[in-house]
């Protein structure tokens, strides 16, 4: 009986010193970055250009797919939203790009999760996800 209470307290001393906090990407961690598409959904991208997400000065978003994308961004909790949003309105003759370029306006006015681990950038919805990889930092 001993030995129970005392494998007990002890359990209940452990658990006290695991933290549950998330860790939250910070608007500071992309400030100045440039990041180039990967991969969609666990997908390779094939595309022949460059599809870059850049961060400026206070949130300032720069991204293209097809369209280019600009705006002011809102970090908070790990949530990123553009409430205005601006894109140029281009068809692609590429279907992969047309689809990319609204995958992203819904992830960028709707909200998406955003996750910086190392030179990884990674916009998660419950629907999409969109791995980016660090290209370099912006002057």
């Amino acid at each position: 009986m001993k030995m129970t209470v005392a494998l007990l307290a002890a359990g209940m001393m452990l658990a006290g010193c695991v933290s549950t906090s998330a860790v939250t990407t910070q608007p500071e961690q992309l400030q100045h970055h440039r990041f180039v598409l990967e991969s969609v959904n666990g997908t390779d991208v094939t595309s022949q250009k460059l599809l870059e997400l850049s961060f400026g000065e206070d949130m300032h978003i720069s991204a293209n797919m097809c369209n280019q994308f600009t705006g002011e961004g809102k970090l908070s909790d790990g949530d990123l939203t553009v409430q205005k949003l601006a894109i140029t309105r281009m068809l692609c003759t590429d279907p992969q790009l047309n689809k990319l370029d609204s995958t992203l306006k819904t992830m960028l006015r709707d909200g998406v999760q955003v996750d910086l681990t190392e030179d990884q950038l990674t916009l998660a919805t419950s629907n999409d996800s969109l791995v980016y990889k660090l290209a370099d930092l912006m002057n």
